[in-house]
């Protein structure tokens, strides 16, 4: 539910965000603010009867909203958009230095341009940026050998941990481009071990070495669409919900997961699709006291006799 404290800005910023885009289209303005056409008309309605004091016509916002554009031709003084803070300030200028420095970005310009007009905008504001490094993990061995493939166009050769089927295989990947989602650095590329294009975390890989060959992904091979997140469930996915206690956290921060819940004092309830149940299994049984299978029912009574099972052959010795 949107609340007076989340409409407030959202309204100040729409006055001037109008008065620049005069006959903008409802739709185009509603997902530039990320809301609802029906949420935006009611934006609308507040913001036709605001403005200052006296509160006659002529005092008042005048917007036309009638039918499927929009057009402000009296903002009543509010003009200038509103000003990031220096926490946002600082924030948006950290990201779009890592996103402009990232190897495989097929066009930096625009986010360059971006970067210009937020520093310009910002001030002072961003002035600590600079003395923000950002890291990014497996930065220290494998990020740096990453980067000089995709630099020089060259087959990276990876010994790789899947952690879904909880194997390690030996890949020749052409490199394509390095993803940041999250504080994780993925690389994307052509796995000539799959014949497709696939994503690896950096975390996960073992060994790796640059292979004196020329990078040659297939032109037609398509890359990963972000829109709907980096991990994008298959429809015969497994859902599972495990219990962590705080010794078991670092789960939630190396396995992708849909929902992470806190429940107090470290302790976590964390959702999770897989193809394959095994690696859970082992997982669960790794984890011993610090975590354990909720949901499904079945897959917690399989971790269940996979531990007396385990605890049977202690007590044969």
């Amino acid at each position: 539910m949107s609340g007076p404290l989340e409409e407030l800005p959202r309204l100040l910023a729409l006055v001037p965000y109008l008065l620049t885009r005069p006959g903008i289209a409802f739709a185009t303005a509603a997902a530039d603010f990320g809301i609802t056409e029906d949420r935006l008309r009611k934006d609308l309605n507040l913001l036709w009867v605001c403005g200052l004091p006296g509160h006659y016509p002529g005092d008042l916002i005048e917007i036309d909203f009638e039918g499927d554009t929009i057009t402000l031709s009296d903002p009543q003084g509010v003009v200038r958009p509103l000003r990031l803070s220096v926490d946002e300030a600082l924030a948006l200028v950290v990201a779009l230095r890592t996103l402009a420095e990232t190897p495989g970005l097929a066009d930096p310009e625009p986010v360059l341009r971006a970067l210009a007009k937020v520093e310009a905008a910002a001030g002072t504001a961003a002035a600590p940026a600079d003395r923000v490094a950002v890291a990014l993990e497996g930065e220290g061995t494998v990020l740096p050998v990453v980067r000089e493939a995709l630099a020089r166009q060259k087959v990276l050769r990876l010994v790789y941990w899947t952690a879904g089927r909880d194997e390690t295989t030996e890949r020749d990947v052409d490199p394509v481009r390095l993803l940041v989602v999250e504080g994780s650095s993925y690389l994307e590329g052509w796995c000539r071990r799959a014949e497709g294009m696939r994503v690896f975390h950096l975390g996960r890989v073992q060994e790796l070495e640059i292979l004196d060959e020329d990078a040659a992904p297939p032109r037609d091979a398509p890359s990963r669409d972000l829109s709907q997140g980096l991990f994008q469930p298959a429809p015969g996915d497994t859902v599972v919900r495990l219990a962590l206690e705080p010794g078991a956290a670092w789960v939630a921060d190396f396995y992708p997961c849909d929902a992470v819940e806190e429940l107090g004092d470290g302790r976590q309830v964390v959702t999770l699709r897989t193809s394959g149940t095994a690696w859970i299994r082992r997982l669960a049984l790794s984890l011993g006291a610090s975590g354990r299978v909720l949901e499904p029912a079945w897959l917690a009574q399989r971790v269940r006799e996979d531990a007396r099972s385990a605890l049977a052959g202690y007590a044969d010795r």
